[in-house]
């Protein structure tokens, strides 16, 4: 067994540890890799009334999608990045900068048939930095309404998810704590 096969197994069995243990684990980079951390941005759908449900699976579905940027509900008394209100006009958000801004879960287009675990996800996107794609396809997330009612995809296609991605960038994250009272045999 070589040093690099032993440190590599104990790094993955303190990850596991800590994960087990509820704490936070950083891994080594291995050869030039660089370890990356997700921006968190966090939303408040507390007004968000009947859509608060598909508020948090657009969120959940941009946090399965890209790797850069995690979509979080604020913490209780936390001032969140994203306020998410509903109300009875037509689906928008107002960006104030990436990542920040307010989105309205519109009643009309929900009264008109568009799904709203598709407007969620989507009026995120426009927070995280994705302008409209009309007209566009159904596979596409960004085209909106101009996909029609019967198109319920919420999921980014891959330019979307490259172009979030880019937007967030990756920054380094914490490296990870130097081992202690570790025998690395050659």
């Amino acid at each position: 067994m070589n040093s690099r096969t032993l440190v590599h197994g104990f790094t993955a069995a303190l990850t596991a540890a800590l994960t087990l243990a509820g704490a936070q684990a950083y891994a080594a980079p291995s050869s030039g890799d660089q370890l990356l951390a997700a921006r968190v941005v966090t939303y408040d759908a507390g007004a968000s009334a009947e859509f608060k449900a598909a508020v948090d699976r657009g969120a959940a579905i941009w946090n399965e999608s890209v790797d850069t940027v995690e979509l979080r509900p604020a913490a209780a008394g936390q001032r969140a990045n994203i306020r998410i209100l509903a109300d009875n006009g037509w689906p928008r958000a107002l960006t104030t900068s990436l990542g920040n801004g307010t989105v309205y879960i519109g009643r009309e287009a929900v009264n008109e048939g568009y799904d709203t675990v598709r407007i969620s996800a989507h009026e995120l996107g426009h927070i995280l930095g994705l302008p409209d794609r009309k007209p566009g396809p159904c596979t596409s997330l960004m085209s909106g309404s101009s996909a029609g009612v019967s198109c319920t995809n919420p999921y980014p296609d891959a330019a979307e998810k490259t172009a979030v991605e880019g937007n967030f960038g990756a920054a380094p994250a914490r490296p990870a704590p130097a081992a202690r009272n570790v025998v690395v045999v050659d």
